[in-house]
């Protein structure tokens, strides 16, 4: 069987391929393993989907009502108030959002040091070889780390170190769509280090 496969002209690209898919599943039972079942982790993902819905039925209420003409103007502390209460669904959201963030920690160092070892694994197999051709010639910024570690100037020889990059970014994100484990809408652009309030500024 392993002659058989290393014979086989894409070997060494599925093997890549398929470390980096066993590798994904690992990484998504580490994490469930450690985050995605723990009480604490459910209950802040629950808060952050109730908190994004009810700030986007307020913000839709909002928009709606700002387009009404001809208010009467005893109406003008309604804004205001509507206003105060956008403010505190969206800090609830952020504190929600940055627990959550902290809470990833400790499966986050696990998986980051099995891909560490996954990674010296596959630099050890694949070393100054081209693990597949790329039906197109990069750009030179992508060249450098399609081509890097490779001898000889074909520009669409492949690296493992890119291939085993697009498979990491592309299959575990899916994977985590798959399985119900992609963070929350109201969490995206939010985390740690949250971008400032422009209402704060």
């Amino acid at each position: 069987m392993a002659t058989v496969l290393s014979s086989f002209r894409y070997a060494d690209s599925l093997v890549v391929v398929g470390i980096s898919v066993c590798t994904a599943f690992l990484c998504e039972g580490i994490s469930w393993l450690l985050i995605y079942r723990t009480s604490t982790y459910k209950s802040l993902r629950s808060s952050i989907d109730k908190a994004s819905k009810k700030l986007e039925s307020m913000k839709s209420t909002s928009s709606s009502a700002g387009g009404a003409v001809g208010a009467p103007a005893a109406s003008s502390k309604k804004p205001s108030s509507r206003a105060k209460k956008m403010d505190r669904v969206e800090t609830s959201l952020k504190e929600s959002t940055r627990d959550l963030s902290l809470s990833k920690f400790k499966s986050g160092a696990v998986v980051a040091a099995v891909l560490f070892v996954v990674f010296g694994l596959l630099n050890s197999l694949f070393e100054g070889r081209a693990v597949a051709k790329l039906p197109f010639s990069p750009i030179p910024l992508v060249l450098k780390m399609s081509h890097r570690g490779i001898p000889g100037t074909d520009p669409t020889d492949c690296s493992m170190v890119f291939l085993y990059f697009l498979c990491s970014i592309s299959i575990r994100t899916n994977l985590q769509k798959f399985l119900g484990f992609s963070p929350p809408r109201g969490a995206a652009g939010a985390g740690l280090f949250p971008m400032p309030d422009p209402k704060t500024s």
